[in-house]
């Protein structure tokens, strides 16, 4: 590792600052055997826990490479530099009281700015932050307990919230963790760097990352591209996605939390795999630890239930494992060990009848295993043994772990409930090449994510990002244009529009229908959600039928005619919105009157290609009506992406202003694709 935080991380010497808490420190160093030195610096006391106090920093034999700063929020500052000036390696800070507690008027944003700026090069983690854990080198510079153990490699989780990072630590599922770092306010040194630093050890095998907040996105582009280029995977799990979340994320952690669907989006442009659990996180992380990305999505259920079979079946529904048929010459295998009765089927229930015959059981599962499934599962929830006898599983146990020595096969053994395989069992079975998969649900989870992480990769265009704005979005701030206004903006980067003319009043209207052809349509303007109003009408065929539409409209400011697209397909949304942290976010749809009944969408960061674009709209429902829908005619693909690459043309065009765009609908036709309302939401200049 070779980092401006190889020393924090690595640290051949720890200095430590405070009571009670540099005192937990050093019960855990001396815990878990590091053979540095540890200096605790604290004029009151003459030693902590045996070791021998140093009165002030100057006292120090060198500068530390590491150091705990457990004083309160104004004397971190000064401790943290003096530790600069002598040439400390890092520090991790652990006040609270900083930025993440500025919204109650404490000053702290001012606090964290000065501890910065005492920083200077000097790498500090924090504040509001617990530390480090690195199980490969036995360095525990955390005030509290912890659940990990020493290993020789293993995954490196980073975490916003060091609560949480304690929890994963307690962990029974023998996941090999090699670092565990709390990021705290990240107010120096962000999450991206620190992954960076861990991705460059070789011990390290998958990076998980905990996330509140995103923090320097382009920093985080920089570290997918390092970890797209040595290979390894990188797990992610984004809270924040809900509005009672994000109001708890701006609280706690001076964090910014993005939308659910733009944060989703940038992991996916980033390569990473989003997880949505603590449990699934973790099973991911040790599947990739086992396997790394899986190279396919072929995956093989084996079980001696039914309902096992059942649930293996229905729990995948709507992921990407497919239950591939066994090959020809395997079923006929599996046929002859297993006689008559048992159905050979892909997920396979074989039965009890070769139950405690361990030879046949392994010829079996050796059928199995040599199949070429990109990964085989076999589901083993074995008796707890504080209440039973486990004994009678043992031919499952030695079944598999020989065919799987006999086969190398992938190979994973999956319990319907966490709880249900011991942390003994799970260690056995690990140490065997064996992954042992807590939970069916947690379980299949992780597969898939497994596989998706197999057909995902980092893509190098950078996403378009807008500087945030001191008041951005609050009352007075912005303007919403017009539809006529909007569509005037969009004309420019050659989005189709359907002819139209503006009228004042219902008088104007004989001559705005000059130079338009019959059938028109005609909207009062001034009027949100037009057509629940009653301020569209349709398919009028003369200037009679135009005149009586206009005296029907109530509380309208103007009216658009415009003329009627013939030949509808399918009606698109087509929108842009830009969150809190500076992203803008591409959203394709079914649109028109369907858009929240049917809530079919699909959603991109920009910059998007149109590569990404077309793919995204094949996935929609309304694709099916764009192909041509029993016998009905396709629409012209072409058009549609041309008239969506306008609106993302606008969108980069003006991103420095643009809030929210909305097209909707698009009605894609035959032949063309026409915008035929608009919205625009722009900051004030």
């Amino acid at each position: 590792m070779s980092s401006r935080l190889s020393r924090l991380l690595r640290p051949k010497s720890i200095a430590l600052f405070g009571g009670g808490w540099a005192a937990n420190v050093i019960a855990q160093l001396q815990k878990s055997g590091f053979d540095g030195g540890i200096w605790p610096v604290n004029p009151k006391r003459a030693d902590i826990l045996g070791i021998p106090c140093y009165a002030s920093i100057g006292d120090l034999p060198a500068a530390p490479d590491a150091s705990f700063v457990g004083v309160n929020r104004e004397a971190s500052i000064e401790v943290i530099r003096q530790l600069r000036d002598m040439g400390a390696g890092g520090a991790t800070c652990f006040a609270s009281g900083f930025s993440e507690s500025e919204a109650e008027g404490t000053g702290g944003a001012d606090l964290q700015r000065a501890l910065v700026e005492a920083a200077g090069d000097m790498p500090i983690l924090g504040p509001n932050c617990y530390g480090i854990l690195n199980y490969l080198d036995n360095v525990t510079l955390w005030p509290d307990q912890h659940g990990g153990m020493p290993v020789s490699s293993g995954v490196a989780i980073i975490a916003q919230s060091s609560n949480i990072a304690i929890n994963m630590t307690m962990q029974a599922r023998v996941l090999p963790i090699a670092y565990v770092v709390a990021a705290g306010n990240q107010a120096q040194t962000g999450v991206a760097e620190i992954a960076e630093a861990l991705l460059a050890d070789d011990r390290v095998t998958a990076i998980g990352l905990y996330l509140e907040g995103f923090g320097d996105i382009r920093a985080l582009e920089g570290f997918a591209a390092r970890a797209a280029e040595k290979g390894k995977p990188v797990v992610a799990l984004k809270i924040g996605r809900s509005e009672k979340a994000k109001a708890a994320t701006m609280t706690h952690t001076a964090s910014l939390a993005g939308g659910a669907a733009a944060s989703s989006a940038l992991l996916a442009r980033l390569g990473f795999v989003e997880t949505g659990s603590i449990g699934v996180f973790l099973e991911t992380l040790k599947l990739m630890h086992a396997f790394g990305p899986l190279p396919g999505n072929a995956v093989c259920s084996v079980s001696c239930s039914g309902g096992e079979a059942s649930l293996m079946a229905d729990m995948a529904e709507g992921s990407a494992i497919e239950y591939r048929d066994f090959s020809a010459a395997q079923a006929k295998a599996l046929k002859d060990e297993l006689g008559p009765i048992v159905t050979v089927a892909n997920p396979l229930d074989y039965h009890t009848f070769i139950w405690g015959d361990t030879e046949r059981m392994t010829r079996v599962f050796s059928a199995v295993l040599a199949d070429g499934f990109d990964l085989t599962v076999f589901v083993l929830d074995l008796p707890r043994a504080d209440r039973c006898d486990p004994a009678g599983y043992q031919c499952a146990v030695d079944a598999i772990i020989s065919a799987q020595a006999a086969t190398g096969a992938r190979t994973a053994v999956l319990t319907s409930l966490p709880e249900n395989l011991s942390e003994p069992v799970s260690s056995a079975f690990l140490e065997a090449g064996i992954l042992p998969l807590h939970g069916m649900e947690e379980g299949l989870l992780a597969i898939d994510a497994a596989i998706r992480a197999g057909g995902r990769a980092f893509r190098p265009e950078p996403v378009l990002l807008a500087a945030p704005k001191e008041g951005a979005g609050k009352p007075g701030t912005a303007i919403v244009l017009s539809e006529a206004q909007s569509k005037a903006e969009l004309a420019p980067y050659s989005l189709p529009l359907a002819k139209s003319a503006m009228a004042e009043s219902a008088n104007d209207l004989a001559s705005a229908c000059e130079g338009l052809s019959f059938p028109l349509v005609l909207k009062g303007m001034g009027v949100a959600h037009k057509s629940e109003a009653g301020a569209v009408a349709l398919n009028l065929h003369n200037v009679e039928e135009v005149m009586a539409a206009a005296r029907a409209m109530q509380g309208v400011d103007g009216f658009l005619v415009e003329e009627m697209i013939g030949g509808s397909v399918a009606e698109i949304l087509v929108g842009v919105t830009r969150d809190a942290t500076g992203l803008h976010l591409l959203t394709i749809g079914s649109g028109g009157v369907m858009t929240e009944l049917m809530a079919d969408t699909a959603s991109l960061l920009l910059a998007a290609v149109r590569e990404d674009i077309a793919a995204a709209l094949g996935g929609l429902k309304v694709a099916r009506l764009l192909e041509g829908f029993r016998g009905k005619p396709a629409a012209d693909i072409t058009a549609v992406l041309d008239a969506i690459e306008a609106v993302c043309h606008y969108a980069v065009a003006n991103a420095g202003r643009l809030i929210e765009l909305d097209v909707n609908p698009l009605i894609a036709c035959e032949e063309g694709a026409f915008a035929v309302d608009a919205l625009i939401r722009l900051e004030q200049e």
